[in-house]
């Protein structure tokens, strides 16, 4: 009699929390009478790129660890100023980082000998005048920076352009889905489900390369050109 009673509590103690659980994770669906039809549409949009993130930075070296700290900040507070000059604002200019390397000679069966050390300072520009940062870019360079990365050209409030995307690719989708029920000599009677994937994302950085001090008459130009925003929805009808 014991063992029937336990079996019985142990179920029950079992059931309890699936039915807790299934209480506190409900599931909402619609039920559909007609024909599914599930569809993926894209809205695209392009748009002007407004601005410019550039890496900018000094790479010193010294036969002591501060001396080349110490060069790399003079270096970099001349590219600081050439920035502020060219009407960058503070905000707009962060260090990125600043790092000390100590630079070896390695010669076969022979201990490693120190040759000095090696210093770079870098910061993060935003440059919302596209038009003029390649002279920016020059200037920098005049300056003191031989260490250049970038220009990442992107979009600094996308927000609109996105929503005028997603406008289209719901708008693609419903004509999409009516063609289908056209060709299938049914209708369209109700949109079940509407799910985003995809949107916005601003190209990667270029990798770092260093720069030599140029001439003034060799200045660089930056062509801003167009971005493409896009964003997809997966859209669930019913047809009749």
């Amino acid at each position: 009699m014991k063992a029937p009673f336990l079996a019985a509590l142990a179920l029950g103690a079992t059931a309890i929390p699936a039915a807790a659980l299934a209480q506190q994770t409900p599931t909402v669906t619609q039920a559909i009478a007609g024909t599914r039809l599930d569809i993926t549409a894209t809205g695209e949009v392009t748009r002007v790129p407004d601005l410019a993130l550039i890496s900018a930075g000094v790479v010193t070296r010294s036969a002591t660890a501060s001396g080349a700290i110490q060069q790399a900040a003079t270096r970099m507070n001349r590219v600081r100023e050439a920035l502020r000059q060219a009407g960058i604002a503070d905000r707009d200019i962060q260090t990125s980082n600043i790092s000390l390397n100590p630079e070896y000679t390695y010669v076969q069966n022979q201990a490693p000998k120190l040759n000095g050390y090696s210093a770079s300072n870098t910061v993060m520009v935003r440059f919302r005048d596209i038009e003029n940062a390649g002279k920016i870019l020059d200037a920098l360079v005049k300056e003191g920076a031989n260490q250049i990365n970038g220009p990442n050209l992107t979009i600094d409030k996308p927000e609109a352009a996105l929503d005028e995307a997603r406008a289209k690719a719901v708008a693609q989708g419903r004509a999409r889905a009516e063609l289908y029920a056209r060709s299938l000599g049914m209708r369209v009677v109700k949109i079940v489900s509407v799910s985003e994937s995809g949107g916005y994302a601003p190209p990667p950085m270029p990798p770092m390369v260093m720069m030599a001090e140029r001439s003034q008459a060799a200045d660089s130009k930056i062509d801003a050109g167009e971005q493409k925003l896009s964003v997809s929805v997966s859209m669930t009808f019913e047809l009749q």
